[in-house]
């Protein structure tokens, strides 16, 4: 249990640090990803604000059939994310990443995000 809490705690640290600077407001929201271990999780928020503009994940109605813990699901996160996006008439957005690596999961919901018409 020791080693899964300084992962935890290491995490956090490095969110914190990321948050320092990136910051959404309604027209550049911030583009905020979790990770679980069966699951990934997107949304779009207006800090000013407080609230959440757009949101997307594996769970989503949209994206139900399926696993959720893989690239490919990760993919199809960002693509649902960017044409929600673009619905919504966001284009441009601060990337997030919440403490996690820029690699795997992450990076394939940022490119899928991009080819959707995000400008992450």
């Amino acid at each position: 249990m020791e080693r899964t809490k300084q992962k935890l705690v290491r995490r956090e640290r490095r969110k914190k640090r990321v948050r320092r600077r990136v910051y959404g407001t309604a027209e550049k929201p911030r583009l905020s990803v979790f990770r679980s271990l069966k699951h990934i999780y997107a949304q779009l928020i207006d800090d000013d604000k407080g609230q959440t503009l757009v949101a997307a994940s594996t769970r989503s109605a949209e994206l139900k059939e399926g696993g959720g813990g893989n690239k490919a699901a990760a993919a199809k996160v960002g693509r649902l994310l960017g044409e929600k996006a673009a619905a919504r008439g966001i284009n441009e957005v601060a990337f997030d990443r919440n403490g996690y690596r820029f690699h795997g999961r992450v990076k394939a919901l940022a490119d899928a995000a991009r080819e959707a018409g995000l400008k992450v």
